[in-house]
């Protein structure tokens, strides 16, 4: 019947076998790959693009290139929540003195608690404004320190300021960079960096660069946690904002700047898989 129909064996074979509806080897392991992107992608809260689920990928032990994943991940109709522009909310007019500018743009660091920088930022509830302060350490990109409530006094940054000295106890010698807001310029503030032996810096006016590295930070909270969803209260926001800030974006969120690994990950040295049950799940599969 092949001779006569010009059909090869083997391609009769293959129709057979595909026939059956028995999947090859290829596609059951294609099949355990999108199931593994749809969960992987689900956990990072819709934030992961392709170079972070192929770490994560690699990671698990499963040799794929990332256009491999970029095309997986096209085929599922996922793709990470889109940029949005950054609303600065400096008020740098005021009488208080301010520091030079001692950080020029320098975003790299050779050990933890050598340069921190801070900012203020806001999201909106349906009761009104809350504002988050926050103080970030340029070795890992971890926040070390951060702060919310329904104003912009100097408490707001000062509380988070003293939750970083209490966390991390950083030696003489720091550089403390923010913009030149009056909370930063303050008295309470600049007593509180005088304590730790911290040398104050401050970004030139209206140059939102020099603070980049903060500002980055608030634009993935905002595209990554913030604008996908609605807060309904003030509380719902800072309790949903502190688990996103201590629970997912220092301890697993994979940062480009780490070679994708989290800041809790880059301080400790560590490769670690993004869950213990990761690799259960793929046994299982298998």
């Amino acid at each position: 019947m092949c001779r006569v129909l010009e059909v090869s064996r083997s391609g009769y074979y293959k129709w057979l076998k595909n026939r059956s509806n028995t999947p090859s080897d290829f596609e059951k392991r294609k099949q355990i790959i999108l199931n593994l992107i749809k969960r992987l992608f689900h956990e990072s809260l819709g934030t992961y693009g392709a170079p972070r689920i192929h770490k994560d990928l690699l990671a698990a032990g499963y040799k794929v290139s990332m256009r491999t994943v970029g095309r997986y991940m096209r085929e599922l109709g996922l793709r990470a929540f889109p940029k949005t522009p950054y609303t600065a909310t400096t008020d740098s007019d005021h009488a208080h003195p301010v520091y030079d500018n001692l950080l020029t743009q320098q975003f790299e660091t050779e050990a933890p608690n050598k340069v921190w920088v801070s900012d203020i930022t806001y999201i909106w509830t349906a009761e009104g404004w809350v504002y988050l302060a926050t103080v970030l350490d340029l070795y890992s990109r971890k926040i070390v320190g951060w702060n919310m409530a329904d104003h912009m006094r100097t408490d707001l940054p000062l509380v988070a300021l003293k939750k970083a000295i209490t966390a991390r106890q950083p030696k003489a010698g720091l550089i403390h960079h923010s913009d030149r807001g009056f909370q930063y310029a303050s008295s309470q503030y600049r007593e509180n960096l005088d304590s730790i032996q911290a040398s104050g810096s401050m970004s030139r006016t209206g140059n939102p660069y020099d603070n980049a590295c903060a500002e980055s930070f608030f634009a993935t909270l905002k595209k990554e946690f913030v604008n996908p969803r609605e807060f309904k209260t003030r509380k719902e926001a800072i309790e949903r904002i502190n688990w996103y800030i201590g629970h997912f974006y220092n301890e697993k969120r994979r940062h480009s700047r780490n070679n994708y690994l989290s800041p809790n990950q880059f301080e400790r040295g560590e490769i670690e898989l993004h869950e213990e049950s990761l690799m259960s799940f793929l046994l299982a599969r298998e």
